[in-house]
């Protein structure tokens, strides 16, 4: 199995953990101490060793930052992680602030006195969050006092060494563009913006640049490290040997000068101090690496990782290989929820279920010469009020049985050499009542309005986020996450720039691959999400229209349970986009399919009838 179920958090050591981080900060002579869920790469998934708020308030979810102080503790998280703050720290110790509505800039600049000395980690936070930090304690006269050491490190007495997974090379098979070309484009991009160097602070950014993959964090394929880029061609890799195996060196060592990860400091500083003008990406790049560039000469120019884009818009080949995927991986989920529907109700659980899925996609892997490599992250496999909780994890804790009546959120995604996988399903475990049918009706909804739609060059997920929540809203509905994130091509299922949400800023631009995935969710009864994955085409002049169009391609291939259908709230168009779509899964996945699978997926795919009444 790649997931375990091992409950990861234990909210009652949290008072003599903050205890002993307030008896060093005393003796230091701080107020307070700011505790990101972040490491040096400010990637969503760290390695263990890195999960410094976890081990400090119990909080396993993947975005959320604590402040610490003499006498109170506060931990920020946004909507997804509402009730599972709950549930995992301790209130006597932390208090729950949002994320979103009262960002730690905003609490510092309401809570803190003058005078307060807030001690911060510059290696965990972005350019762009200390300086949003430095303006709110301006206002108040609170001094934020960076660390040369984390605390956190100091006073964990077990805490894990650093991985060292090996790296390998994606091969250009499925890279579908060499290393050299692509770190030619880069140079030249760096030149453009009038820099010297650019510092590539992202893992992914790396391992599309030099088309290696690792295994350093958890369901992702990051090898850890950073990158020098040169305008002038000579790069600077800085990773550690011990994970290259001698092909793997070989190769790299002809992309660029190799360099163990501990002297990045010096070579920064180096060039800072030779003239050389950096790029840094004020939304990805530690402060740490912004103070070494400013403190001994450099420049410092700010401007986007230049590998974002590239690495989001998909060549040819890694859009042919993200197809593929999704057809195997859309078989799998179909075996699944085949082998789901024949058990009664009552009878199985929500780890049973998350086993079996993963031995499904590890069956189907196999059998088409393309193993599963991992899953894309931890499946949220959600009974009843669990699948209320957006981004619950199941552990033999909470592990809940299906119980007739309730639904049951299934979200899951696999990753293969050829692509990355990301869906969801809501099926409902016996009869669903009618404001169940109802919801997921509305959510369906939102889905198939972002599939049909079509939009100008130019558009950014902001503009069309509010699509998808559209017949929610008028029936006073809504959902607390973002509708889509990006995905990356054998890299890490939550990708950016690109979004479909309120702050999504970045354009759409043909060959992203983006998830999209409406919900609403009530509280202590249960949770409706369905989810899935959609390609950005070029755009195309219409039969009459005056500006060309971009859209979407679903790549997803999954059946929705036509049981939780509520037909008479769809429209013509909308009933007409489902049957298509079906007829496609079946078409897609069925030649993968025989027997009692098959004729499963064929009934569930059969065409919808138009004067059913409900």
């Amino acid at each position: 199995m790649f997931q375990d179920f091992d409950e990861l958090n234990d909210p009652s050591t949290g008072s003599e953990r903050v205890s002993r981080l307030r008896a060093w900060l005393h003796d230091r002579n701080l107020d307070g101490f700011i505790v990101p869920r972040a490491d040096e790469h400010q990637g969503e998934y760290v390695p263990p060793h890195s999960e410094r708020l976890k081990w400090l308030t119990g909080f396993t979810g993947s975005a959320g930052v604590a402040i610490v102080l003499a006498s109170k503790a506060v931990i920020f998280v946004d909507g997804r992680y509402t009730l599972q703050v709950q549930d995992q720290t301790d209130p006597a110790i932390f208090s729950i602030e949002s994320l979103v509505d009262n960002p730690p800039p905003k609490w510092v600049k309401d809570n803190l006195r003058e005078g307060t000395r807030l001690a911060f980690d510059p290696w965990l936070h972005t350019i762009g969050e200390i300086k949003a930090l430095t303006e709110a304690a301006h206002k108040t006269g609170v001094e934020l006092v960076p660390l040369a050491a984390n605390p956190i490190d100091e006073i964990w007495i077990d805490q894990l060494d650093p991985p060292l997974k090996p790296v390998e090379i994606q091969p250009i098979e499925f890279a579908g563009e060499l290393a050299r070309d692509k770190l030619t484009r880069l140079a030249e991009a760096i030149a453009r913006e009038g820099a010297t160097h650019a510092v590539l602070t992202d893992p992914s950014s790396v391992a599309w640049a030099f088309n290696i993959r690792g295994s350093d964090v958890p369901h992702t394929p990051l090898a850890l490290g950073f990158a020098i880029l040169a305008a002038d061609g000579k790069h600077l890799l800085f990773m550690d040997k011990r994970k290259l195996p001698m092909k793997t060196e070989a190769y790299l060592t002809q992309l660029a000068d190799l360099h163990p990860p501990s002297t990045l400091a010096t070579q920064l500083t180096g060039l800072a101090g030779s003239g050389a003008k950096i790029s840094l990406d004020p939304a990805l790049a530690a402060e740490r690496l912004r103070m070494l560039v400013a403190e001994d000469g450099g420049t410092v120019v700010s401007a986007a990782d230049p590998a974002r884009l590239p690495r989001a818009t998909k060549n040819n080949t890694e859009i042919a290989g993200a197809r593929a995927a999704h057809r195997r991986d859309g078989a799998a989920v179909a075996k699944l929820l085949f082998w789901l529907d024949q058990q009664e109700p009552g009878t199985v659980d929500e780890i049973s279920v998350v086993q079996k899925l993963e031995q499904m996609r590890r069956i189907t892997g196999n059998e088409t010469q393309m193993p599963l490599r991992e899953v894309s992250f931890a499946t949220i496999a959600g009974a009843g009020p669990n699948g209320a909780i957006i981004h619950y994890r199941v552990s033999t804790q909470t592990n809940r049985v299906l119980g007739k009546g309730e639904l049951f959120l299934l979200d899951s995604g696999g990753q293969y050499q050829d692509g990355t996988t990301d869906i969801t399903r809501t099926v409902p475990i016996g009869n669903p009542t009618q404001e169940m049918r109802t919801r997921y009706t509305l959510v369906l909804k939102g889905l198939i309005g972002i599939s049909l739609l079509r939009f100008p060059p130019g558009t950014r997920g902001a503009d069309i986020d509010a699509v998808a929540r559209l017949a929610l809203w008028q029936e006073g509905l809504d959902y607390h996450h973002g509708t889509g994130h990006g995905v990356g091509s054998y890299l890490s299922v939550h990708e950016g720039p690109q979004r479909i949400a309120k702050t999504g800023t970045e354009k759409l631009l043909a060959g992203m691959i983006l998830s999209n995935e409406p919900g609403y969710y009530k509280p202590g009864a249960y949770g409706i999400r369905l989810e899935n994955l959609i390609l950005v085409t070029p755009a195309e002049n219409l039969p009459e229209g005056d500006i060309a169009m971009h859209g979407f391609e679903t790549l997803t291939l999954a059946p929705f349970d036509k049981r939780m259908l509520r037909t008479s709230l769809l429209t013509r168009d909308e009933l007409h986009w489902l049957d298509e779509y079906h007829a496609r899964v079946l078409r897609e996945i069925g030649p993968m399919l025989s027997g009692d699978v098959l004729a499963w997926l064929e009934q569930a795919t059969s065409p919808l009838p138009r004067d059913h009444k409900d």
